[in-house]
């Protein structure tokens, strides 16, 4: 239960109608909002999943007015994945688009964030908020001192995204020891644009919600940018080192989700 909001709860989906509702969630979201699309996505049953389900966690939030049984309360969603479940997986989500090798290098303790999404009728409220104060918590009892993942812009014109893409790029690329970057076959440099050219409102317009929402908490972005074509995205790789969060934004983080 959740302070001034009783209706809404957090947990972590360990019951098969949790974790189907999360991939209903999912579903409606990335597939049928954004076009995404994968081998393992269950177009009949409206379920967006895949091999790594089978090791994660998922955090939802539960919204105990929706019907349950239709699948219908899961209203929030984020699929966690911690550095003993990634050696039982063989690897990280990420590790097929990006070089994690500096990050694996630190002999930190790492989360994987993944497949954030919000019900559509809950955005622009407190949902996610919610969702960072259960993600904290997780954060907190396991020791987890570098989380990362990936975010994305809708769309694959890299043209229309050089403003924002190129702002990331020169005002927030993670320090050298912590830099990942896109591997190779995949890498869409990000340095679309001079700096003296940019402009900040332009840039930060055209970003999404959610990757302003980590800046603001001290976060970083890879090097490069990912192109994917199969979920009509362009990926950018976010990572927090919980060690360098000021204590503006770790209040930020631990507790607006307790209505603070």
């Amino acid at each position: 239960m959740l302070a001034n909001e009783p209706h809404f709860e957090l947990r972590l989906a360990t019951e098969e109608i949790d974790r189907l509702a999360a991939q209903r969630l999912r579903y409606e979201v990335f597939v049928a909002e954004l076009g995404g699309d994968g081998p393992l996505i269950d177009h009949e049953g409206r379920f967006e999943r895949d091999a790594f389900d089978a090791h994660v966690d998922q955090l939802v939030l539960v919204d105990r007015r929706r019907d349950a049984q239709a699948l219908d309360h899961v209203v929030g969603v984020y699929r966690l994945l911690t550095d003993e479940r990634a050696a039982a997986a063989g690897q990280f989500y990420t590790e097929d688009e990006y070089d994690i090798t500096p990050l694996r290098r630190s002999g930190r303790r790492l989360l994987e964030l993944g497949r954030s999404c919000v019900h559509r009728d809950y955005r622009g409220g407190t949902a996610m908020f919610h969702l960072w104060n259960g993600l904290a918590d997780y954060v907190l009892e396991r020791g987890i001192e570098v989380m990362f993942g990936v975010a994305s812009f809708h769309g694959t014109d890299i043209a229309a995204l050089r403003m924002p893409l190129a702002w990331l790029h020169h005002h927030h690329l993670a320090p050298e020891p912590l830099r990942v970057r896109v591997r190779e076959e995949h890498f869409q440099s990000m340095d679309l644009m001079p700096p003296d050219e940019l402009d900040r409102r332009a840039a930060m317009l055209a970003t999404p919600a959610l990757i302003k929402a980590y800046l603001r908490l001290g976060g970083f972005v890879g090097e490069g940018a990912y192109v994917d074509h199969a979920f009509n995205t362009v990926d950018v790789f976010l990572l927090m080192d919980t060690a360098r969060m000021s204590s503006r934004h770790r209040g930020y983080y631990t507790r607006r989700g307790r209505g603070a």
